[in-house]
């Protein structure tokens, strides 16, 4: 969080700054419209933050997971944009995450390792309220702080970690609004954390019965994910 408002202040002084000198405004009535409509397109990175069990195995073996890992992912979706007053919109923005998970499970003495990937897709559909600044000349920062409904596309059975369809949570966005001549491009990072256990524990779904240690090493586990993404509109 401490980074999180560094950044801000020092996003808000060099745009404090960049202002002392008007310049033309472009577009400007775009943010007087009730609704409009755009596009978001940019890159994710999926997380989950895992509880490990502890479980011994019948043969006396403890295994831990973690993720080393992360691979960026493409994501793609669309905008609606409410205007409610002149410092807030509400924003509905379903979006497609494409992207994996890397699972590695170490054996605790024996140090034997075994690594996975799980590919997620999920179609994300949140609803935020964007809280806007003033306008700076052709830049206006924002946040927005919403929920999400998530559904995962492309679950994957019979492997080591079997992930549930429907996840939840929230989401916090930082971005800027900048105003071209024509259209409205806005940079933003967003930070998702799901609130639920994603992890399926009931693995009728093995024929692999071998995979059983794997899954019982995770007690639970919480999806996160950061995405760099630009709204046109």
């Amino acid at each position: 969080m401490k980074k999180i408002v560094s950044i801000l202040f020092l996003f808000g002084t060099v745009l404090t700054l960049s202002a002392q000198t008007q310049k033309v405004k472009n577009q400007p009535y775009a943010d007087q419209k009730l609704l409009h409509f755009g596009i978001s397109v940019g890159l994710n990175f999926q997380d989950v933050i895992l509880n490990n069990s502890g479980l011994t195995t019948e043969t006396g073996e403890t295994w831990f997971a973690t993720i080393p890992n992360y691979s960026p992912g493409f994501s793609v979706g669309l905008l609606g944009d409410l205007y409610l007053n002149p410092y807030m919109n509400l924003r509905f923005n379903p979006i497609l995450h494409f992207g994996d998970k890397s699972f590695e499970f170490v054996e605790q003495e024996s140090d034997e390792r075994y690594i996975t990937s799980i590919r997620s897709n999920y179609l994300y559909i949140p609803l935020d309220v964007k809280f806007r600044s003033m306008r700076l000349n052709n830049y206006r920062p924002y946040v927005t702080l919403g929920v999400y409904a998530g559904l995962d596309l492309g679950r994957q059975s019979d492997m080591a970690v079997y992930m549930k369809s429907m996840d939840y949570g929230i989401t916090i966005g930082i971005g800027c609004d900048i105003y071209l001549p024509i259209i409205k491009v806005a940079p933003e990072i967003r930070f998702s954390f799901g609130l639920g256990d994603i992890i399926v524990h009931d693995r009728t779904d093995l024929t692999d019965l071998s995979l059983l240690k794997y899954s019982n090493a995770i007690s639970s586990g919480k999806t996160r994910m950061i995405s760099f993404v630009f709204n046109f509109e």
